[in-house]
């Protein structure tokens, strides 16, 4: 970390619970925030000095609305949470009206190519990228019991946002995932052998109320680590989710073998499940509830295919 205070920081989102990257987003604002201003300290700034940095972000980096946004919270959580000297609602600075990128999406036959050569380790978290739509760390902190096999859906909870929703499962994934769960499985006998492991980590007060249920099978998350590790809130050893990183490597490099020039991440899938689901008839607002996108506006954007009413949701991984 580069300074005490930035570590300060850091612990303070740890102990909030805060994702890792919205930690290292937050930071970076703070940091660059201290720097604009010639590294005075934030407790002898204010709303004033917060408007001109905004300012600049639009006027000489041509920053894109949500990262202005992201800045905008960054700042406010530093004042709010560390400082202690809250932003006042009504600060006036020029807003980002830079136009919004349309989404990279993958045509039916990009997206079977992209599946023939998707490696075996990293083709159940793609095809819950693509065939749910889910976004990449709602996928990575799934837990075992987030699976409901008898109606075909995935239970999401606290998202972008902190909403919770029910997206749709493509039943061509089912051995898969059953695979999986006996995996976690094999990995959570192993750590209940060994004397200091302390148990998945328990999301909110969860842990004050079901003391014990950090040692069972449906808590453990769907795509755990290899290995152990240590909490960074709490310093005990855990068994955390795969890294963001590995999953993002894993869908660059198929895109690659699958010859598909486009820039695909992981949010690819998803842009693709959403336009698919269009394509196949799903309305608007069923692609809305299953984005997770609180404002219909959001989903909008794939509003460039037809559109028509279904009664259902068939997975657009059910038809590859």
């Amino acid at each position: 970390m580069k300074s005490p205070f930035l570590t300060m920081i850091a612990e303070q989102m740890y102990l909030k619970r805060y994702a890792k990257s919205t930690i290292k987003a937050y930071l970076y604002w703070i940091a660059s925030f201290i720097r604009f201003n010639s590294m005075r300290h934030p407790t002898t700034m204010g709303d004033n000095e917060v408007e001109l940095f905004l300012n600049y972000l639009v006027n000489q980096q041509n920053v894109a609305p949500n990262t202005q946004t992201q800045a905008l919270n960054a700042l406010s959580f530093l004042f709010k949470e560390v400082i202690k000297k809250p932003l006042s609602l009504s600060l006036s600075f020029i807003k980002s009206k830079r136009a919004t990128k349309l989404p990279v999406v993958l045509t039916q036959q990009e997206i079977n190519n992209f599946f023939k050569v998707c490696s075996a380790k990293h083709y159940l978290p793609c095809g819950l990228l693509y065939g749910s739509g889910m976004r990449l760390m709602e996928v990575l902190r799934l837990r075992v019991h987030d699976i409901d096999f008898d109606y075909n859906c995935i239970r999401i909870w606290d998202g972008k946002g902190g909403k919770n929703r029910v997206v749709t499962l493509a039943v061509e994934l089912t051995p898969q995932l059953r695979s999986q769960i006996q995996l976690v499985d094999s990995y959570l006998q192993l750590d209940l052998k060994n004397p200091l492991y302390c148990g998945v980590y328990m999301p909110h007060l969860l842990r004050k109320k079901y003391p014990n249920h950090n040692r069972q099978l449906g808590w453990q998350y769907l795509f755990s680590s290899h290995k152990l590790s240590l909490d960074p809130e709490s310093k005990q050893l855990r068994r955390h989710h795969i890294d963001e990183k590995q999953l993002q490597r894993a869908v660059k490099k198929a895109a690659f073998d699958a010859n598909i020039n486009k820039h695909v991440t992981p949010h690819t899938l998803r842009h693709s499940f959403a336009t698919h689901l269009l394509q196949s008839g799903a309305d608007i607002r069923t692609v809305q509830i299953q984005l997770g996108h609180s404002d219909v506006r959001t989903t909008q954007i794939y509003t460039h295919v037809l559109q028509q009413g279904a009664n259902g949701v068939i997975s657009p991984f059910s038809r590859l």
